[in-house]
């Protein structure tokens, strides 16, 4: 059997392999919402209008035109193997160049590129556009957590830590991706995110909902997610920080508007549309009501006596005489 036989089945077994394997992946591997699928291929499960957009932009504009990138690039390996291999073509050609060859190696890559730019800077400008937000929350990188604010709730900065493993088997969740504070959301609200780091240079990513932004000392960077569903997210810092780089995870808790509320309170913070009381409301004091016996009149409740007018200074008092 000859070399382009050879090469020729080689590279159809190895076709059909990938064939049937890609086929078969929603059998043996089914996404998990919100964390790495083992087995798995493709992008998590999306749960943000943002991974929406990326989704649709990966499957339905890059991939096509990587696997016909890829195949046409195939075919020609194939076809120069099997034609001009020394048995098939004993004597050579001595030219080197064609123009029309050059031509279109040169343009019709400059074309494809022109094609993915528009469906990209679409894509850019969905992550720039954030609509009004709901909600306000800092995330500030240090090595190796995450600090949490929320200044709209008056909630001053907590820190997330990676769980033990022990803790995070006991309590069933994934290890190096639970942490024992999480960030919490409420659902289908929109999220701005302002990301900074106290130290070096952090990212602060979560693929269920399509966003990584890098965290810069002295610097905030912005960038915002809607949570379609109740549920729990994991993500990780993105960029390499130090020896610890694989340890500050990144958990989102989305839950309901009413429970979003009732941790707000819990953290002592102000919920949303309710007002913080005003400092002379706090320092007025509230007069204690005595039941009155059976039959008797209801005590009066007197006035406090007016404070004393201050003493007139020497001056003024002068004067008046």
């Amino acid at each position: 059997m000859g070399m382009g036989t050879r090469a020729k089945a080689m590279v159809t077994s190895a076709a059909l392999a990938g064939l049937t394997a890609f086929a078969a992946a929603p059998a043996w591997a089914q996404g998990l919402a919100g964390q790495p699928t083992p087995g798995g291929i493709g992008l998590q499960t999306s749960m943000s209008p943002l991974k929406h957009e990326a989704t649709w932009f990966h499957n339905v504009i890059l991939m096509p035109i990587i696997t016909g990138i890829c195949l046409l690039v195939l075919g020609l390996l194939i076809w120069v193997v099997v034609r001009y291999n020394k048995r098939s073509n004993p004597t050579p050609a001595r030219w080197s160049h064609n123009t029309a060859v050059e031509v279109v190696w040169t343009v019709v890559p400059v074309l494809i590129l022109v094609f993915i730019s528009l469906f990209s800077f679409r894509l850019l400008f969905t992550y720039d556009n954030m609509p009004e937000p709901d909600l306000t929350v800092k995330a500030t990188g240090n090595q190796w957590n995450w600090g949490y604010e929320y200044p709209d709730h008056g909630i001053s900065e907590y820190i997330s830590n990676m769980l033990p493993e022990d803790e995070a088997q006991a309590r069933n969740v994934p290890y190096r991706l639970a942490a024992d504070e999480a960030m919490v959301v409420p659902v289908g609200k929109t999220v701005q995110v302002l990301v900074t780091a106290s130290d070096v240079i952090h990212s602060f990513a979560l693929p269920a909902f399509g966003i990584k932004t890098d965290a810069i000392p002295g610097r905030v960077n912005e960038t915002w997610f809607r949570a379609e569903r109740v549920g729990t997210y994991y993500g990780q810092c993105s960029e390499l920080c130090g020896v610890d780089h694989a340890f500050m995870p990144i958990e989102i808790r989305v839950v309901t508007e009413a429970e979003f509320n009732a941790w707000v309170a819990e953290r002592g913070g102000t919920p949303p549309g309710a007002e913080a009381p005003s400092a002379a409301e706090a320092a007025t004091p509230v007069a204690a009501e005595v039941p009155a016996a059976d039959g008797a009149p209801a005590p009066a409740v007197t006035a406090a006596p007016a404070p004393a007018a201050a003493p007139a200074t020497a001056p003024a008092a002068a004067a008046a005489r």
